[in-house]
């Protein structure tokens, strides 16, 4: 019915954020009401949610920053989002909640338990993520955007695939120009505000490449702002064309427009390259508690759409010699592209919309 609410919990980081924002779009489509809810930090990333999405802002917070009392005074936190997000549904009750992790998911999680409210998850990667870890046996479903995902004894997933934004749907499956003796592009992305090891690492392995080659590429890099300055150079040094900034809100378009995508493997990275189809060097996060990269990067790996570098054998040299490779093999990398697409799931958020229908009794 129209009049239905979906109550969506999510925030941290555009991992969390992005899919969010797919089924968003998705259950406005099919007529229901959402409403957004997060954290203050999440709801930096609420600048792409279409304007019919409520944004509910609650406290939150999280163990892996700040110091002894900040860490203390937490569950104060969480406790009184957790507060303000039940009297939220007491007055405005929703048919659904549905968490994509972060702990600005938490209030809402825990109201939908309290007021027992039909919930579900959808784990982006691999591996269950902290906060929806602690949910897996405490809701009706839980959904897997990367398959197999690793699930607790007795928790049965359903694959639905990571949803992708409207902004790259348009592009699914975009002609895909391969490789050759005229311009080309290259997209590195580090997440959504870059990351330093990939600041200081591509512009390094771009300036190895042969002459010819890098006077024909155009470069696409997301780095900090903190970088900014340092990547810029090191690209005007080696007399390479590149675009650089902290964040790119036109990615969808740069992919579809380029040769090859340098990119951590994030869940929606993965996602977007795999929707789109293109040619991909993948460095998983080292970090990664859960070495949740390097399981999402399986898939285009091992359906040969992608190279894989452990951050750990990362170097210039080895970055360069990988671009190279794709690069100069046309009929190479349009085999990558194609298998790209094989592996995407473009239809992610209508499958994740049904199960939420279905929780609704629609």
């Amino acid at each position: 019915m129209a009049d239905k609410l979906l109550v969506i919990a999510a925030g941290g980081t555009g991992g969390h954020m992005f899919p969010a924002q797919a089924l968003a779009e998705e259950m406005l489509s099919r007529g229901w009401r959402v409403r957004l809810s997060t954290d203050p930090r999440g709801a930096r990333y609420t600048g792409g949610f279409p304007e019919a999405v409520e944004v509910e802002v609650v406290n939150s917070g999280t163990f892996a920053r700040g110091g002894l009392s900040a860490k203390l005074g937490v569950p104060f936190r969480i406790a009184g989002g957790a507060l303000s997000a039940w009297r939220r549904m007491r007055q405005d009750p929703p048919a659904v909640v549905a968490g994509f992790g972060g702990y600005p998911a938490l209030p809402a999680m825990i109201a939908a338990i309290m007021t027992k409210t039909p919930r579900l998850i959808h784990e982006q990667n691999g591996v269950l993520g902290r906060v929806n870890q602690a949910f897996a046996k405490r809701v009706n479903t839980v959904a897997c955007g990367t398959w197999p995902t690793e699930l607790p004894d007795g928790v049965e997933g359903v694959f639905t695939g990571n949803p992708v934004r409207a902004a790259v749907l348009e592009r699914a499956g975009a002609g895909y120009i391969a490789p050759g003796d005229w311009p080309m592009s290259v997209l590195a992305i580090g997440g959504s505000q870059g990351s330093r090891i990939l600041s200081q690492t591509v512009p390094a392995a771009i300036a190895l490449l042969p002459e010819e080659l890098k006077r024909r590429l155009r470069v696409s890099q997301q780095a900090r702002a903190e970088d900014h300055d340092e990547t810029v150079a090191a690209y005007a040094e080696s007399g390479v064309d590149a675009d650089v900034s902290p964040f790119f809100d036109d990615i969808p378009a740069r992919m579809s427009e380029c040769q090859l995508v340098i990119s951590r493997s994030g869940a929606s990275s993965v996602a977007d390259i795999s929707i789109i189809g293109r040619p991909s060097i993948l460095i998983p996060l080292a970090i990664a508690i859960r070495d949740e990269q390097t399981a999402n990067a399986k898939g285009l790996a091992s359906a040969g759409a992608s190279i894989v570098i452990p951050e750990s054998q990362l170097t210039a040299e080895v970055l360069a010699q990988n671009i190279a490779t794709v690069l100069n093999d046309g009929e190479g990398a349009l085999h990558m592209a194609n298998a790209a697409l094989m592996q995407g799931k473009p239809d992610a958020a209508k499958e994740l919309g049904d199960l939420v229908a279905q929780l609704a009794g629609e």
